[in-house]
């Protein structure tokens, strides 16, 4: 389902680099690639432009939580002490054509025994009620890679796909096809274009995340 890998600073803000210099779409050798999120663009606060709050608890608060940053020359979204999710809606994306979900994301303090540290949010559908459907791509403090628990009415379903708080300061990139991830556990197809993206931060939780990226499966 996924493939992670380590980075060395240097190759990983090389290879993010490369990915910032992309518009929204671009023809590579490997094909077709969109990316999502480079987090080029801030507000004058630093707050990441075309992102949104989930309209609960503070919002002056989750402003001041998520900061787009820049590190040799890279840009990338600072979480701090968030606690709560920001959104990007109405993305241009294709989940059946570009189905393999890409990001790269360093922990940099964890309050010991967190659960659920940061999470990755595919919302691919909505219900009838047009309330989005979502798989949570999730790094957990306590739970083993690959752990699945169904979602409910109101929740999606979780993936662990980075477990521990050892590594600090690494970036790590994961690999989610979040297509089939879909249709294996909500069983059936997801809508002809993406909802929308969100990110997640645990309150105490020191996070950064690097750019998203969706491509074709190979």
């Amino acid at each position: 389902m996924k493939r992670r890998a380590v980075w060395s600073a240097v190759v990983v803000f090389g290879a993010v680099v490369c990915a910032s210099l992309l518009v929204s779409e671009r023809v590579s050798a490997e094909g077709q690639v969109l990316v999502l999120e480079d987090f080029q663009g801030k507000e004058a606060d630093g707050f990441p432009s075309a992102w949104d709050h989930e309209n609960q608890r503070s919002h002056s608060k989750g402003r001041e939580a998520y900061k787009v940053q820049s590190e040799n020359g890279v840009n990338f979204l600072s979480a701090k002490d968030a606690g709560q999710r920001i959104k990007k809606k109405k993305i241009d994306w294709d989940p059946k054509a570009y189905p393999v979900l890409t990001w790269r994301w360093r922990l940099q303090k964890a309050p010991a025994g967190t659960d659920q540290i940061a999470a990755i949010y595919a919302s691919l559908d909505t219900d009838l009620m047009f309330i989005p459907v979502f798989t949570k791509y999730v790094w957990s403090g306590t739970k083993a890679d690959g752990t699945l628990t169904e979602g409910g009415m109101f929740s999606g379903a979780e993936v662990v796909v980075q477990s521990g708080t050892k590594e600090v300061g690494q970036w790590f990139e994961e690999r989610v096809n979040v297509y089939e991830d879909f249709k294996r556990i909500h069983q059936h197809e997801p809508a002809p274009k993406a909802w929308g993206i969100s990110i997640i931060a645990a309150p105490g939780v020191e996070i950064d995340f690097g750019s998203l990226v969706a491509s074709p499966a190979k």
